[in-house]
């Protein structure tokens, strides 16, 4: 019998929609997980933290191999920027809708059809606004630990409104 050499990369979708599922397949699980295995002592209340842990060191080894070939960047704004642009368009595939600053080191990151949010209820809905949180606190974590590769200490906290839109509040700690 003959053995056949099949190359599986020619046989795969030019538009990475596996790729955007399985993501999608793992943060859920990864959720789920995190939420079965802790529990708070408040009622009500849930544990999020090691979700965040957990997308603050992926965010500080995407962040190395993105910048590898890269310069240093001149200032935060410019951190900020290329955090907005070429990061979330690696992770996400859109750029982030709207940035905002007071440039006094709060950054506002407005992204209106947040990928993680999308599938979850109707366009403008409120049915889902307090699970949705659960779904931001590895986003969180990522944003974090990115900065925090780049040399910015910061904390970062989301805000829902109506979904799938959501905001990134980025504070930078000055030392």
């Amino acid at each position: 019998m003959k053995q056949q050499n099949v190359d599986t990369k020619t046989n795969l979708p030019d538009t990475g929609e596996a790729d955007e599922c399985l993501f999608e397949y793992l943060h859920a699980e990864m959720v789920n997980y995190v939420l079965s295995s802790k529990t708070n002592g408040k009622e009500g209340e849930e544990e999020l933290s090691p979700l965040e842990w957990m997308g603050f060191g992926v965010g500080y080894r995407i962040m190395e191999r993105l910048t590898r070939e890269w310069a240093r960047f001149k200032d935060e704004l410019d951190t900020i920027k290329f955090i907005c642009m070429d990061l979330w368009s690696s992770l996400y595939r859109k750029q982030i809708d709207n940035l905002r600053t007071n440039h006094q080191g709060v950054y506002v990151l407005h992204d209106n059809a947040f990928r993680l949010l999308t599938n979850i209820g109707a366009p403008d809905s409120t049915q889902y606004l307090r699970e949705a949180p659960r779904l931001l606190a590895f986003t969180c974590g990522l944003l974090r630990g990115s900065l925090a590769n780049l040399g910015i200490v910061s904390t970062v906290t989301a805000e829902i409104a109506t979904l799938p839109s959501c905001k990134f509040h980025v504070q930078v700690q000055r030392v």
